[in-house]
């Protein structure tokens, strides 16, 4: 995400959180992450963000109405499964999704089926352990090709010809799922897509920075600072120092 975000917009400064010490947010209750959200978003706030984007598709399905509704004057971007491309573009109309169970299970994702996957057969994965493949580096080796393997062969052998990425983590093993798929399953990384509606939402509220500004990145998480700028260049295609945030009873953020 964001590399589609610096790619369209370079000048925009960005404050990024990595909530590591909560990942996976998939399998926790709808509550925990709506909390979560919240509270991630008044930290963000509080250091001048003008706009959110919630780069989780888990966050955006639990907490993505209940942020517009306490932030009402903040514009948000959230994920929404591609479902609505994916129905147009199967020529076989059998299209696979992968995303966290709570994904699945909130009321977005229904709304998105149920809009836009008339007329197909939608298959579904949760890939467990593939969010900790990722946020360990572990992008191609044998453990997260078995994961993949274990979701997306059996969507192959019932025929599916269009693959939906509906977790922000996932975009970054797409080498390896193209591997596994071949080239005539397509895959829909949502990120380009959310990266143009960031990006019209700053001129449509005339928040956008002119050029040349020096679009610095600030980056933060909850989890192990030293080890997510080990990351950075690889996944985010970024460096820079990465400050540490604790939690306070799951409803605070701080910086030690």
């Amino acid at each position: 995400m964001l590399r589609s975000i610096r790619e369209q917009m370079p000048h925009e400064p960005i404050l990024y959180i990595g909530d590591q010490v909560h990942v996976p947010y998939g399998p926790r209750t709808l509550l925990q992450v709506r909390a979560f959200s919240e509270a991630i978003t008044r930290f963000l706030l509080a250091r001048g963000a003008k706009l959110i984007v919630v780069a989780c598709n888990t966050a955006s399905a639990a907490a993505l109405a209940h942020l517009r509704q306490i932030f009402p004057l903040i514009s948000f971007v959230g994920m929404e499964p591609a479902v609505k491309p994916a129905a147009e573009n199967t020529l076989t109309g059998v299209v696979g999704v992968l995303a966290t169970p709570a994904t699945f299970q909130g009321e977005l994702y229904a709304s998105v089926v149920e809009r836009f996957g008339a007329g197909v057969v939608v298959l579904r994965s949760t890939c467990p352990g593939l969010v900790e493949k990722i946020e360990s580096g572990d992008l191609e080796g044998p453990a997260t090709r078995a994961i993949l393997e274990q979701a997306l062969l059996p969507m192959l052998e019932q025929n599916a010809d269009v693959l939906v990425l509906a977790c922000t983590h996932y975009p970054f093993v797409i080498p390896l799922i193209r591997e596994i798929v071949g080239a005539n399953v397509r895959v829909i990384d949502p990120a380009p897509a959310i990266a143009r509606q960031t990006l019209r939402l700053l001129k449509t509220d005339h928040l956008g920075v002119e050029d040349g500004a020096d679009g610095h990145a600030r980056f933060f998480t909850s989890g192990n600072p030293q080890g997510l700028r080990r990351l950075l260049p690889r996944l985010l295609g970024e460096d820079g120092e990465v400050t540490q945030l604790r939690w306070v009873d799951d409803a605070h953020l701080r910086e030690d």
